[in-house]
């Protein structure tokens, strides 16, 4: 592309494709979409963004289609590469000059010239560092500012690299170019004071953003730049120099919020150190930890702190508190000088009166609501009610921030701050007065403090007398001013029922709890996730619960309809599901209205993925506890498996872990298979390509489905099931090759005949992995499992097998067989599970009577493996001294269940009726081993079975004897 003759048509695709018109707009970016590829559209495009003459927004887009183009073309190895002189053409006039006059396009320029950096520099780049140093010295202050902003982009790029050259190459740079970023540093901040304190807002505002941008260079250096950095306590005097000027510069300046960014900054830099080079941070643990205390502890910080730097203060504070490094072992001797150094600090400055300062003001003061979290709760309580305090929100947020410091101070100094909690309990003993707002937010912001600490108060706190005595009472106070109390309290013992409460005070607490959940606030009211806690606990009694479950049930799902936030409906579904979880069969009589509206809430929740989520995990647990009944909800259900499954549609996203495992229960729950539950299995074949980590519960899909009706589940999909077992287990783990056979064997256990005939491709492969001795134990165990079967309920095709393989191998069928019958007998051990073993034993067992010389050949290893079998299965009667065959099933009965113990599921009930069926468990291995060797005997005559007798081991044949005397 000649750059003169195609800057016009450049330009004006980009001018079109600037235009609000889709029908100017779509044709001029195909145009410039096959424009890409071309050599010297790029040199166009640097001219056109140079250009300050153009329109803003076609220079824009210029700049960002070279963006684009550097991510697609400019690796060397990259498909339509821009060609080395082209690239060297590109890097010279990127940076001939730093006078782009439109801030956010001089952003874009930096950005662009730090991707180029990132791949180039400092080999194929080697002026770049040398220009941009140069250019910050300039006098200009345009020319200064966006070689500063360039400067701090391409260090923030190479900063970022991780691979070990990378960090190498940006060591030896910071190294280089350390100390001019310090002395810059430092120039702009001079200039930035001494312009405050001239009160010439202009300039200091100029300056303070060349501080910035300096201290952003300086913050990556500093960090990534040494491996052994050396102490630079000028950060410390920067940031109390700053927080100082705070006072000088009002909230209305012009500088005031860039100023609040230069401080965060330096906190920044400090936490950065701290977490990248703890032992290098010891010299600073003394000054962080006074300049942070002091300014958030003290009332120094009155009237100059503000929200986001409290929160890194704090955060600077836990950091020094919770790091490992800074900690002793448990024997002193063995501890390195850095953490003895470290720790002889941090005792030396967290003493008592320093601790009881922090802990009072952190519950006195950071705990307490603000004016505009109670605002929140008038005007928007549902708002209020799931304010985020989970995740990382403790970096960012200061109640979050509070209270996990809060947590860190208590857990590492509990002596000391345990009788300060202890105190501010007892002086607000008794109920408040409703008039006293402040002693209402104290009791508050203590309850919060108590609830936090409950591990650490454990043997300090007797919360039994405490509910009974005083909590209990607060919870009886209707007037609404107190609602902040029944709030608190009521979240309160949700902290303390997994710590310490008896379970004879769980109906006197679901009582409150139902009082509550009718509270017509519904910031209180909506404590019914605090249910949650009693619910999902380990002392949770169903029988204790029953008598409630009706009226909070019903509570819950009209509390569920109200509600508009998704995190509420999704909260409220999380106590649901516990609830029913819980109860499990018990809630079949109250869930039809909730049955009835859940269709309803998956067809708003459309464009709320996570709320569906929590549909399906309700789903889940209702299905659970409505067993077969749950067949009713299909209509609604199954589309809602099909959905979630299906990897064609987009939700499946999110949605297809809990999708799984509610297809799974469903199967497992229902009474019989119906046309449309058999359809959603047309989703499988995509699942089981993803070989993703849910691959486990496609497994158990696949086995419910067998268990559900073999016949026409395999008639239907037994084919495509085979090809997609027959492409995975070409690229699979030993253990998902387990899983996949697993199933094949359950396929053969339900139905021997067709089983079998669906799988045929497969088994040659697993007759093979028996003769070969596969090594792998598991693999093996699960090779004779399914083809003991074949050979004990489908001899016709073991038959047709082994001639085939015979074949195949270019060997005699009785050579072939005597093989494997070697191989089982050696590998025995590798079958660990009784079933199979029995299993086993009956296999070759079948192979009897035969005149076949071959299997009389065999025929001590059989009997070897039959009394190992019966060893494993057979049980002596005490009374009678006889043996009787423990894995037999008589006749299916329905088990005696406690209140704790799940009901059986359908699929539970067909297992047990399809175990009456199965050999192993409908076959006396005592009786058989006796019939075949009579059997044997008949036919070869009694000299000549005495004479195959004689090969057994002498004390195999006594254990033998002994097992059959009874018969």
């Amino acid at each position: 592309m000649d750059v003169d003759s195609a800057s016009s048509v450049v330009l004006q695709a980009l001018t079109q494709a600037t235009s609000q018109d889709t029908a100017v707009l779509k044709p001029a970016e195909e145009q410039l979409r096959q424009w890409e590829t071309q050599p010297g559209f790029y040199s166009v495009l640097l001219n056109i963004f140079n250009n300050h003459t153009l329109d803003v927004n076609v220079r824009w887009l210029a700049v960002l289609y070279f963006k684009n183009g550097i991510d697609r073309y400019w690796r060397r190895v990259a498909p339509h590469a821009l060609s080395e002189e082209e690239k060297t053409s590109l890097r010279a006039g990127l940076i001939t000059n730093f006078n782009e006059p439109v801030n956010q396009i001089a952003t874009q320029i930096a950005v662009l010239i730090a991707k180029v950096a990132r791949l180039d520099c400092p080999r194929q780049w080697p002026e770049l560092i040398p220009i941009l140093l140069e250019s910050v010295k300039g006098q200009d202050g345009l020319l200064q500012h966006r070689a500063l902003l360039t400067f701090y982009h391409v260090t923030k790029t190479l900063a970022s690299k991780r691979l070990a050259q990378d960090r190498r190459l940006f060591q030896d740079l910071a190294s280089g170019i350390y100390s001019f970023a310090c002395s810059l540093w430092n120039h702009h901040t001079d200039c930035f004071l001494q312009q405050v304190c001239a009160r010439d807002e202009a300039a200091a505002l100029n300056s303070l953003e060349r501080t910035l941008l300096s201290l952003k260079v300086l913050r990556k250096l500093t960090v990534h730049g040494f491996q052994d950095p050396q102490q630079n306590m000028e950060v410390m005097v920067s940031c109390e120099l700053f927080q100082s000027v705070c006072r000088q510069v009002g909230s209305e300046s012009p500088c005031r919020e860039k100023l609040e960014k230069t401080i965060i900054l330096y906190t920044k830099v400090l936490l950065d150190f701290l977490e990248d080079h703890a032992c290098a941070f010891i010299p600073l643990i003394q000054r962080s930890l006074e300049f942070a205390v002091t300014y958030v502890f003290t009332p120094a910080g009155e009237g100059v702190t503000f929200e986001r730097f409290i929160v890194q203060c704090m955060n600077l504070i836990k950091m020094i508190v919770k790091n490992d490094a800074y900690k002793p072992s448990k024997n002193i001797d063995e501890s390195k000088p850095e953490s003895l150094e470290a720790h002889k600090i941090k005792t030396a400055f967290f003493t008592h009166p320093t601790l009881t300062e922090i802990g009072r003001r952190l519950v006195s003061h950071y705990f307490l609501l603000t004016e505009e979290e109670l605002a929140m709760w008038e005007e928007d309580p549902e708002s209020f009610a799931v304010e985020e305090t989970g995740g990382d929100s403790w970096k960012y947020s200061l109640r979050p921030c509070t209270e996990v410091l809060f947590l860190e101070i208590f857990h590492n100094y509990s002596q000391t701050l345990t009788p300060v909690l202890l105190d501010m309990v007892q002086n607000l003993q008794g109920p408040t007065n409703v008039e006293d707002p402040v002693q209402l937010l104290m009791k508050d912001a203590v309850y919060n403090a108590v609830g936090l600490a409950a591990y650490e108060l454990f043997d300090n706190v007797d919360f039994d007398q405490w509910f009974k005595n005083q909590l209990l009472g607060e919870l009886q106070v209707s007037h609404h001013r107190y609602k902040l109390i029944r709030r608190r309290v009521i979240w309160l013992i949700g902290q303390w029922i997994s710590v310490k409460f008896k379970s004879d005070l769980r109906p006197l607490l679901y009582e409150v709890i139902l009082s509550l959940m009718q509270d017509p606030d519904l910031v209180v009211s909506k404590l019914h996730t605090q249910l949650g806690s009693p619910v999902d606990d380990f002392e949770f009694r169903t029988e204790q619960f029953l008598p409630y479950l009706e009226s909070i049930f019903g509570l819950l799902f009209q509390l569920l309809q109200q509600v508009t936030e998704c995190d509420t409906k999704m909260q409220v579904l999380h106590v649901i599901s516990c609830v029913i979880e819980r109860v499990n069969t018990q809630i079949r009589p109250y869930v039809g209205c909730l049955v009835q509206y859940l269709p309803l809430l998956w067809k708003q929740s459309e464009e709320h993925n996570m709320l569906r989520c929590a549909i399906l995990t309700t789903l889940i647990h209702l299905v659970q506890g409505l067993g077969a009944e749950s067949k009713n909800l299909y209509p609604f259900l199954l589309p809602v498996i099909q959905l979630s499954t299906d990897v064609s549609q987009p939700p499946h996203v999110y949605l297809l872990e809990d999708g799984l495992e509610l297809w799974l229960v469903t199967l497992e729950n229902s009474p019989a298979l119906t046309p449309e539950l058999l359809r959603i299995f047309q989703n499988m074949s995509a699942l089981l390509e993803l070989s993703s980590e849910n691959l486990r519960t496609c497994f158990q899909i696949i086995n419910a489905y067998l268990y559900l009706s073999a016949i026409e589940f395999l008639q239907n999909y037994g084919e495509s099931l085979c090809r997609s077992f027959c492409e995975l287990l070409k690229d699979i783990t030993n253990e998902g090759q387990v899983q996949v056979l697993k199933v094949v064997e359950i396929a053969l256990k339900v139905s021997p005949v067709l089983g079998v005939h669906m799988f045929q491709p497969l088994m040659p492969a697993v007759f093979r992995g028996i003769v070969d001795g596969e090594r792998y134990p598991v693999v093996m165990s699960t090779y004779l499992g399914i083809i003991g079967r074949v050979l004990l309920q489908n001899f016709s095709f073991f038959s047709s097998l082994l001639s085939q393989m015979a074949s195949e191998c270019n060997q005699e069928m009785d050579q072939l067989l005597g093989s494997m019958i070697e191989m089982w007998v050696d590998r025995m051990d590798n079958i660990t599970q009784p079933e199979r073993r029995k299993l086993s034993s009956l296999a070759l067992l079948s192979l009897l009577p035969s005149d076949n010389s071959v299997i009389q050949d065999k025929f001590c290893g059989i009997i070897n493996i039959s009394v190992e079998a019966l060893h494993d299965v057979m049980t002596e009667d005490p009374e009678s001294g006889t043996f009787k065959d423990c894995m037999l099933m008589i006749h299916f009965e329905e088990p005696k269940l406690s209140d704790e113990e799940e009901p059986p599921t359908e699929q539970d009930k067909r297992k047990k009726l399809l175990a009456l069926e199965d050999p192993v468990h409908s076959v006396s291995l005592q009786q058989f081993v006796y019939e075949k060797l009579k059997a044997q005997q008949a036919m070869m005559g009694d000299q000549n079975f005495g004479v195959l007798m004689e090969t057994v081991d002498t004390e195999l044949v006594r254990q033998l004897q002994e097992f059959l005397q009874a018969l």
